[in-house]
């Protein structure tokens, strides 16, 4: 039996955005963002493609710098958020060596009760300790997912053709990491 010695990180809720974006009218561009992000990262020091990643994203946070629609987002044509308050990214492995800088992280994320696998593409931002002595790291991800496969379904038809809003949602993410002391734990293999 051997031991792998892991390293538990959590996701700095202050410095954590999950943004969006979808084409609107098949004209424009409307970008969102989620301001609820938390989570953990536990890393596998031997072998960092055994890292985990869990995050949660508090839906009623989505904010689209416009209040209607915003609501409208919230609602059982959208996120549902009564019924289901989050959103939430387990991985399911990661390919490449986050060590090296780039990296694809591959888990289920779900919404409104669907489950469907996801590929971000990763990039280490950068590690280093802030003014009270915290180890941190800095993520970057971005990724692109259909909305039909999550049940949000919610469109309407153009006179001129296309649809109000695409199917295609890309995502761009960025976060801070601060490592927990005295976490790192070794664990039977």
């Amino acid at each position: 039996m051997s031991s792998t010695q892991t390293t538990k990180w959590t996701i700095d809720p202050t410095h954590a955005e999950v943004a969006f974006s979808v084409r609107h009218m098949m004209i424009a561009t409307v970008r969102g963002r989620f301001g609820g992000v938390t989570g953990t990262v536990t890393v596998d020091e031997q072998n960092p493609k055994n890292s985990k990643v869990d995050v949660t994203i508090d839906a009623h946070s989505i904010d689209t710098r416009q209040e209607m629609r915003d609501n409208h987002l919230r609602s059982p044509d959208f996120f549902d958020v009564e019924h289901f308050p989050n959103l939430h990214f387990v991985s399911k492995r990661i390919e490449g060596d986050p060590r090296n800088g780039e990296f694809r992280v591959v888990g289920d994320l779900t919404i409104r009760g669907a489950t469907r696998e996801v590929e971000l593409k990763a990039t280490l931002e950068g590690e280093g300790r802030d003014p009270w002595g915290n180890e941190r790291a800095g993520f970057s991800a971005s990724g692109k997912l259909n909305r039909s496969e999550f049940g949000l379904n919610w469109n309407q038809a153009l006179e001129t053709g296309g649809v109000i809003v695409s199917d295609e949602v890309k995502l761009s993410i960025d976060v801070e990491v601060v490592k927990q002391a005295g976490v790192a734990e070794a664990v039977a293999v």
